[in-house]
Formats: C-alpha cells, sequence, structure tokens
C-alpha cells in the first residue's frame, strides 16, 4: 500500500497492489483503466459506516454472484475470482473511503488486508489488479507541520 502520488503502469501485474489516492485521481484512474481494457469497478463509501453497508455496496459495485454469502470469507473468495467480470485485470475504485475509516475502523482494516491479498493473488497469477482508495487530501498531510 502507497500513499504516493505517481502514475503506475496498470498493464502490469508486478505493480498490482492498494494505493491511497486523492479524490481527484479516481476520474483519471477509470480514464486509464478503461482505455488499457481492465474492468473498472467503483464503490462510493459515502455514509458507509459498517461492514454491513459495506458488503450490500460491493455486491452492486462488483456485481457479486447471487450466491455471495454477505461474510468476509465470501467476499475474500469474490476478490480472489473475479469470473463472472471475464477480464484480463481489475480496477476497483473506491470513493469516501475516510467515512467507512473514521465509523469503522476494523472493517476498514479487514477490507484493506483482503484488498491486499486479492492484489498479491491477481500478480501472481500475472494478472493486473489494483484497488485505489480516495482519501482527502487532509489524509496525505503530515500531522506536525514542521516548525
Amino acid at each position: 500500500m502507497s500513499a504516493q502520488r505517481f502514475d503506475l503502469d496498470l498493464t502490469r501485474p508486478s505493480q498490482s497492489g492498494v494505493y491511497f489516492v486523492g479524490a481527484d485521481d479516481i476520474d483519471r484512474l477509470d480514464r486509464a483503466a478503461t482505455r488499457d481494457d481492465l474492468c473498472v469497478c467503483r464503490t462510493d463509501l459515502a455514509g458507509c459506516r459498517d461492514k454491513d453497508e459495506l458488503l450490500r455496496r460491493l455486491v452492486v459495485s462488483l456485481q457479486l454472484p447471487a450466491s455471495f454469502g454477505y461474510n468476509w470469507d465470501a467476499l475474500a473468495d469474490c476478490l480472489r475470482d473475479l469470473g463472472w467480470m471475464p477480464s484480463w485485470g481489475y480496477v476497483l475504485l473506491f470513493e469516501h473511503v475516510d467515512e467507512l475509516r473514521e465509523a469503522a475502523g476494523a472493517d476498514y482494516d479487514i477490507l484493506l488486508g483482503m484488498l491486499d491479498d486479492a492484489a498479491t493473488f491477481g500478480e501472481e497469477h500475472d494478472r493486473p489488479w489494483f484497488a485505489f482508495l480516495a482519501l482527502p487530501d487532509s489524509a496525505f498531510e503530515p500531522a506536525h507541520p514542521p516548525a
């Protein structure tokens, strides 16, 4: 995971991972992924304050199968194998992530771990797999500015 702002080559599985970006980067990443014929899934987490709401939103944005079990294990399995959305690579874009992070820190941490695991799995199988989480600009500023 990275807090750096830089351009990645979304076609390279070796760069797969979970990245923190500014809110203004999401549209640019969406355009780049679409240009490269990657499957793009956008999830807006505005007002999302717990695991249940997070899972409901992911069902819609990831078009999860009807058999989805609405639990962490089912989500982990689905993130590793997005086979119902055939593509040579995947880009997941999350907007307003800070709301979940502040309201349900443990759920946010579990989501990060699952995304990281799925990105590693994608890389190991030579498939681009990226998750970009948009945070407010204040999240990238130092906690204590230099004196």
